[in-house]
């Protein structure tokens, strides 16, 4: 176990420079007392770990020093094939040790170059409104103009409006990929699906070196739900279609299993043995006539009546539109 966070303490301070003992203790998980004894411990070892003083003093490694302790344990291995599932695992710790060993690894410039890259990919499971997955070609594209900082000339939205934008960063969330980017100095959010032609500019694009792409997404996020139409719903389904709900749905509430009358699949008149009821939150209208149509016969609008009436009513145009 110490060895092993000396190793991460020499590792942290390769990758990251000068940090303070309270830094390190936070990083380490361990105490300030802890984090002092093992620089002590490396000191004596050989290591050349040396202390400044002052407000923004710290522990740093003589300029030049490189290591190549850089071997993955069983536990690392495991968390970097795993990816972003690592947390939900537990094994946050193991990832982002594996990850100093990572960086280790690289000399000084592909260390900044992966830093940079990094600062400008945020993942996240939910997005504005989860649908299924887009098949975007324009992504190499944006990625080229995000990762080199150039500026995009793109075609968006139903009016198929030209416009000229920086990139601030790729996100993807809820199973697609959206575009942070400046509009005239204001902060927007493109879907690269809903993108026309996308054309990369010798413009180098405004973005400063600071910019956090996670409050920027919370922020734009909230902004966009709040501006929507909600209404709660309560929808029965078949169990292999509670997949879709939870993905399309802005927030599940709720999810009660309740038993059939035994008449097996649902389509011939009954309801499967196994039922669920999801009490929902929808994006309008739309979106929850959007959600009944995928699941089909697989599923049914329970409430609000009004919106089940919505729904009657549109299927029965659509009916009749193909009689």
């Amino acid at each position: 176990m110490r060895a092993d966070r000396l190793l991460s303490l020499v590792l942290l301070l390769r990758n990251r420079g000068r940090m303070s003992a309270a830094a390190l203790a936070k990083e380490l998980d361990v105490s300030e007392r802890t984090v002092l004894r093992d620089i002590d411990a490396l000191s004596l070892s050989g290591f050349p770990v040396y202390a400044e003083r002052g407000r923004h003093g710290g522990f740093e490694l003589l300029p030049g020093f490189t290591t190549d302790l850089t071997g993955l344990t069983a536990d690392e291995a495991k968390a970097l094939m795993t990816g972003p599932a690592s947390e939900s695992l537990g094994m946050a710790p193991a990832f982002a040790s594996a990850m100093r060993k990572v960086a280790a690894s690289m000399s000084d410039e592909q260390r900044r170059a992966a830093t940079t890259v990094a600062q400008r990919v945020l993942v996240r499971p939910e997005g504005f409104v989860s649908e299924p997955p887009d098949a975007d070609d324009r992504l190499g594209l944006v990625q080229q103009a995000v990762f080199s900082g150039r500026r995009l000339r793109i075609v968006y939205g139903p009016e198929q409006t030209e416009r000229t934008i920086d990139p601030l960063g790729l996100v993807h969330a809820g199973r697609h990929w959206y575009l942070l980017a400046l509009h005239r100095g204001n902060e927007r959010t493109y879907r690269l699906s809903r993108m026309g032609n996308v054309e990369q500019l010798d413009e180098p694009a405004e973005r400063t070196p600071d910019i956090d792409l996670a409050a920027i997404w919370d922020r734009r996020r909230t902004e966009f739900r709040s501006s929507r139409e909600v209404v709660s719903a309560t929808v029965r389904v078949h169990p292999n279609q509670f997949s879709t709900v939870s993905a399309v749905a802005l927030e599940v509430r709720s999810v009660t299993e309740e038993g059939g009358d035994g008449d097996g699949d649902g389509k011939a008149g009954g309801r499967p043995e196994s039922w669920t009821t999801v009490d929902v939150v929808l994006g309008g209208v739309g979106h929850a006539c959007s959600l009944m149509w995928m699941l089909g016969d697989d599923g049914e609008l329970v409430s609000p009546p009004e919106l089940r009436a919505i729904l009657r009513g549109r299927a029965a145009a659509m009916a009749a539109q193909h009689s």
